[in-house]
């Protein structure tokens, strides 16, 4: 069984991380999504989702016509800033589809820097960085491996783009005003390397001692709990779930 690939209109932007010098944006799928496209590859009355443990596991089971039987994977969310219950739920049913191989893709992401300049922002009342604006995936391309090749991110308020990476089918990228060049370590061709062998730039290294001082964190700590010695070390994926970690208290 295969699952299609995610449209560039399923993918949401959301700022990780924001300083004076610009922010970080990461990729999401959203629930609604994972059961719109369940509902059109088995069809929607050959899946099922069953949580437990005050929603925090999520099983989601297919139905083998050749077994005669339930297939099911499971897999455990984090609670959410509003609704904890139903984001909790919410985000056990996401993470159980990503073991089907819903939305994987998403983890073949590059780094993706947006240069300050390309969208409003300010602080607040405790001095932290903040922006209001919103970003949208307008295009996105795939490789015959299934990892990102072409991603182009937009502001939605000024509708420029602020993010492009790789290349449009027959043409080459046009890059957004002040964007950062592609990283050293990119797969040649303009194609994606998936998270876990691209490897942290400096300005990565930078932002995460930032975000660890901020959450009175010993980054070198840190980067020993996930078994790296240096900061050259650390893989995209790894520095993701670190930040996503240090954001929900769980270091």
């Amino acid at each position: 069984m295969k699952f299609r690939k995610l449209r560039a209109d399923e993918i949401d932007a959301r700022v990780a991380t924001i300083n004076e010098k610009g922010l970080s944006l990461l990729l999401y799928k959203d629930a609604r999504c994972d059961m719109r496209i369940l509902d059109e590859t088995v069809g929607p009355m050959n899946w099922q989702r069953e949580h437990s443990r005050e929603n925090a596991n999520c099983t989601v089971s297919i139905w083998d016509e050749h077994k005669c039987m339930w297939i099911g994977k499971e897999d455990t969310g984090t609670e959410s800033n509003t609704e904890k219950e139903k984001g909790l739920a919410s985000d056990s049913f996401k993470r159980a589809c990503f073991n089907w191989g819903i939305g994987r893709e998403l983890y073949s992401a590059p780094f993706i820097w947006v240069p300050a300049g390309n969208y409003t922002a300010d602080k607040d009342t405790k001095g932290k960085w903040r922006t209001y604006d919103r970003f949208r995936v307008t295009s996105i391309g795939y490789d015959d491996q299934g990892n990102i090749c072409q991603l182009t991110i937009q502001n939605v308020k000024t509708k420029k783009s602020v993010y492009e990476f790789g290349a449009r089918a027959g043409a080459l990228p046009e890059k957004a005003d002040n964007s950062t060049p592609e990283p050293e370590n990119a797969a040649e061709g303009g194609k994606a390397l998936p998270e876990w062998a691209v490897k942290i730039e400096g300005k990565d290294w930078t932002v995460l001692k930032e975000i660890c001082k901020k959450a009175n964190v010993d980054v070198m700590d840190l980067l020993n709990r996930f078994g790296y010695e240096k900061p050259s070390e650390v893989s995209v994926r790894d520095y993701y779930e670190m930040i996503k970690r240090i954001e929900e208290g769980k270091v």
